[in-house]
């Protein structure tokens, strides 16, 4: 009689599967490159797939089909670059101007310290040290790090071109995929379906606030509006902490230009647009579309952003929900993983009207 081989024992399981995971995200660190504009592409071609089946369904040949949508997608980032180069270019020479204010600022910053009880000498010596300069330097290098993405654009469509292709066949090869591992299919398909629907909601809300701060900023009198417009769609896709960012630029350029009224100003309608159409409306139409806890949802926000660098705050849930379906929703065994980091159902009483 045969004796099974004993188990490894469960502390060494947990420390080899911790190294495993060690070594696998320094892996996908070293390779942020290459997987940053990959999984970008990935999913901007899973979110506009609709489009290209609308088109189908209207007597477009795949290849015409493709080729629409392909030139879309050119377009509009061709679009968005354009206006983001324009507007940095328009920020370093405005500037400029606010050099004599951001002293005056600091001067009162230090004033104020000092009738606290704090020391003011190493305080107003930094005070006199500000400069703008640098931050047209900054400004400057940042010009030229957008001049130097242009091999990573190219590569990003053509990645865009190639999956905009291979998605013509996804259907049957799931389809070929069910008849051996159904779970394999359910599992992308659902990572498919969440992202798209997670992503289509934060892009039309993201044009509502948009637009929507723009106007605002327009009748405050707050310079580069359409950019600071623009931030806050961007932004819209960054979880938790997406409006903070939005806000803090234009926030400052009108305490730089009109004071702290102005700025005051500023907070409060970002505040009421962002309660409003995230806290109110939003979710009313995305309901539990991601379907991940509001803790992991932050953690994933702060690790992609540390792997795959400043994009990987955009692509934080996607790039989570990937992880899920393939470590987790693949395996029936890992079920309880998901009932851990999966956001709680609502209880039938908070959802009746009563």
């Amino acid at each position: 009689m045969t004796t099974a081989a004993p188990a490894l024992p469960r502390c060494l399981v947990i420390l080899l599967g911790t190294a495993a995971a060690v070594v696998t995200v320094a892996g996908l660190k070293a390779m942020a490159w290459l997987i940053t504009p990959v999984l970008l592409a990935l999913v901007i071609v899973i979110v506009l797939s609709p489009v290209h089946a609308w088109l189908r369904q209207h007597g477009f040949r795949p290849w015409a089909a493709t080729l629409v949508l392909v030139l879309l997608i050119y377009g509009l980032l061709v679009a968005f670059s354009l206006v983001v180069i324009v507007s940095v270019a328009k920020l370093t020479s405005l500037l400029p101007q606010y050099t004599d204010r951001v002293r005056e600022l600091a001067t009162s910053a230090v004033d104020a310290a000092g009738s606290l009880g704090v020391r003011p000498g190493a305080l107003r010596e930094a005070a006199n040290s500000l400069d703008l300069g640098k931050v047209l330097t900054s400004l400057g290098g940042l010009l030229g790090d957008l001049t130097g993405l242009t091999t990573s654009i190219v590569f990003l469509l053509a990645l865009l071109l190639f999956f905009s292709v291979e998605a013509n066949g996804i259907d049957s090869r799931l389809s070929d995929v069910d008849g051996d591992r159904p779970q394999v299919r359910e599992a992308l398909g659902g990572f498919a379906g969440r992202t798209r629907r997670y992503l289509a909601v934060a892009t039309a809300f993201g044009l509502i606030v948009a637009v929507v701060d723009t106007v605002a900023l327009l009748w405050l009198g707050i310079p580069l509006a359409v950019l600071w417009g623009l931030l806050s769609f961007v932004t819209n896709y960054i979880p938790n902490i997406g409006f903070l960012l939005g806000l803090l630029p234009p926030a400052l350029l009108a305490l730089l230009g009109s004071g702290w009224q102005r700025m005051v100003a500023v907070i409060v309608v970002y505040a009421l647009i962002n309660f409003v159409a995230q806290s109110v409306i939003q979710p009313r139409y995305v309901g539990d579309a991601v379907g991940l806890s509001t803790a992991l949802t932050f953690v994933s926000l702060v690790f992609w952003a540390w792997v795959l660098g400043p994009v990987g705050v955009l692509l934080a849930i996607p790039a989570t929900l990937l992880v899920m379906a393939v470590l987790v929703e693949i395996d029936p065994a890992a079920g309880w993983v998901a009932a851990l980091v999966r956001a709680p159902p609502k209880r039938t009483d908070e959802l009746s009207p009563g």
